[in-house]
């Protein structure tokens, strides 16, 4: 049985969060083509918007900036888990974040409505 090692920790997602940069995209884009990533993913966006929350200064632009190009990027299996992190808080943080990703229309394209 061979277990999976992951190839950053969540410190690092974040800080690829924060940053954003083509390298950064980059990798971020190579974790989300691993499912056994997605947890990984998830724990470094949780530590990238709880930072955001406890910062001095909230650049709510750069947090809508991160779930637009999440939304745009991540596959359908993370858009729902997406979500969920965007309405894990209340915080202006994670409402900024949460914009962001309904901006990109990732959970409508993933998900779509049903013809009734």
């Amino acid at each position: 049985m061979t277990s999976v090692s992951p190839i950053g920790s969540r410190e690092t997602v974040a800080e690829g969060l924060a940053s954003l940069s083509e390298d950064k995209q980059s990798w971020l884009n190579l974790l989300m083509e691993n499912p056994a990533q997605d947890d990984l993913i998830l724990a470094g966006l949780h530590l990238y918007l709880d930072q955001a929350s406890e910062a001095r200064f909230l650049n709510t632009l750069k947090l809508e900036k991160c779930g637009e190009w999440l939304g745009n990027t991540a596959p359908d299996r993370l858009q729902i888990r997406l979500s969920e992190a965007g309405k894990s808080s209340q915080h202006p943080a994670y409402l900024a974040f949460k914009q962001g990703l309904t901006r990109s229309g990732g959970l409508e394209r993933a998900y779509p409505k049903a013809p009734v």
